[in-house]
């Protein structure tokens, strides 16, 4: 089995459902399937979880493809980033940079 890439998730997306013309379609369905996964949590569903997870992903690569990167490689520099940054704890497994 091939490793996917944004680029390949982009093309199987415009070759299933065609062209994107707007951006935001690509957010407003990822609000759509990460309800889904909320859903899935709540009912503590694991198989589920991971292919509602796997939704979400699958459409933030096919953003980040049209806008000319690579999903994996913003990951690793966005962490480069964080790595750096102080951090404080909300105290329920998130937190934000200060």
């Amino acid at each position: 089995m091939a490793t996917e890439t944004s680029n390949s998730i982009r093309a199987w997306g415009d070759e299933t459902f065609g062209k994107v013309a707007d951006l935001s379609a690509l957010v407003a369905r990822a609000r759509r399937e990460l309800d889904e996964l909320e859903q899935a949590i709540k009912a503590n569903d694991k198989p589920e979880i991971g292919r509602e997870a796997a939704d979400v992903v699958i459409l933030l690569h096919r953003l980040v493809a049209l806008a000319g990167m690579e999903l994996s490689e913003q990951v690793d520099a966005k962490m480069a980033v964080n790595r750096a940054r102080a951090w404080k704890a909300a105290g329920d497994g998130t937190g934000g940079h200060v």
